[in-house]
């Protein structure tokens, strides 16, 4: 059975992609689009990298709008959401992708914890965490009145198993967003609205190409996985549109694993 955003009504078919002009983001907004998206908005932090997402869009039959909008802030984020529901109507998906591994200003790679500044910590904390509570409200605002919604928020297994080697602080804030999802997930209950998690490991993206490039490195990583490969952002935004669909209807608070059986549970 082909799944597709059927939703109740137009809002179902309006989404939003925080993210979304690169890698994982992207395909997830290009996906939603191939499968019944009406509308597929397109943020990033990158104006042009957002452009050129919106454009592959429209190529794919969708209505879209590109929006550089940080994550992080809570004004730009009203402003977003202000702005495509008077254009679009209300947001009927929101997908919480957009996500950093190391601070901005960290030019020398991810550091030990010990040697970290706070600042480092802050910048994770307010884009993986922060920038999860601002959309997922801003989304919330608009679905409740509605009476539909799906929330899907793009975690890690850092979160799930506790990442070291420089990656604590990330852990932490992909561990939190998840939480704070399941919550989410019993307040919109009650009107309709699902919010689940996916849980990504080690996925090939422009982010990650140099790294994962890297053989001694690749074969460490792959030792680590039941399926010998490294995760693809199509495998990600499959189970996305999953998550988004009226095939999960009855599916929330959950965090869906997407990771070559790199950690096992229950």
């Amino acid at each position: 059975m082909a799944v597709s955003l059927v939703g109740t009504g137009v809002a179902a078919k309006v989404a939003l992609v925080t993210g979304a002009g690169r890698g994982v983001g992207q395909q997830i907004a290009l996906t939603l689009a191939e499968h019944g998206a009406r509308v597929v908005i397109v943020n990033d932090s990158d104006a042009d990298r957002a452009n050129q997402v919106a454009d592959q869009v429209r190529m794919l039959g969708a209505d879209t709008l590109a929006i550089q909008a940080d994550v992080g802030d809570p004004e730009a984020v009203a402003e977003m959401f202000a702005h495509t529901a008077q254009r679009f109507g209300p947001l009927g998906v929101l997908v919480n992708n957009a996500g950093i591994r190391t601070s901005p200003t960290n030019t020398g790679g991810i550091r030990p914890f010990l040697q970290q500044e706070t600042t480092e910590w802050e910048s994770l904390l307010r884009v993986n965490f922060l920038g999860v509570v601002n959309c997922t409200r801003g989304a919330l605002e608009q679905m409740a009145p509605a009476g539909y919604g799906r929330i899907v928020t793009i975690v890690s297994d850092a979160g799930r198993v506790g990442a070291t080697h420089g990656m604590e602080v990330y852990s932490g804030a992909k561990a939190g967003a998840a939480g704070f999802t399941r919550a989410v997930a019993r307040l919109g209950g009650r009107f309709g609205i699902t919010a689940n998690c996916v849980s990504l490991g080690a996925t090939r993206t422009p982010a990650t190409a140099e790294e994962l490039a890297d053989e001694e490195v690749g074969v460490k990583v792959l030792a680590q996985y039941i399926v010998r490969r490294f995760g693809e952002p199509t495998d990600a935004a499959a189970a996305v549109l999953f998550l988004c669909s009226e095939s999960a209807g009855w599916i929330t608070g959950q965090t869906l694993a997407v990771n070559g059986g790199f950690s096992l549970a229950l």
